[in-house]
């Protein structure tokens, strides 16, 4: 809030603004859609994920532990933003290996004409 006003500052406004808009747009997703949007296009994909995020929490066997994570909002936010940062990631690796390879592909048989 601003001293002077008791006004929220602008930069404030407009960031929340946003993040409602973002909000309201997610929510007028179709299920369908949502469920599309969040599935890895390959399984190759899907397993690095899952090492990725058994990694973060830590890799112990859950046949010979029973192991239980404790932490807070924020720290489970910065864990959720790193997997999907993460994902975002592999998925633009995977769409640029799927771009190399028809690339590849496409001067191969352009050799062969």
């Amino acid at each position: 809030m601003d001293d002077v006003t008791g006004r929220i500052p602008e930069f404030a406004e407009s960031k929340s603004a946003k993040e409602n808009a973002l909000l309201r747009y997610v929510k007028t997703m179709e299920p369908e859609t949502i469920t599309q949007l969040s599935r890895p296009a390959s399984s190759e994909v899907m397993q690095v994920m899952e090492h990725n995020v058994i990694g973060l929490l830590g890799g112990l066997p859950s046949q010979h532990f029973d192991v239980t994570v404790t932490t807070n909002r924020e720290n489970l936010g910065r864990l959720l933003a790193s997997a999907m940062m993460s994902g975002y990631f592999l998925r633009g690796a995977e769409q640029r290996l799927a771009f190399e390879e028809q690339f590849s592909t496409s001067l191969e048989d352009g050799a062969q004409s």
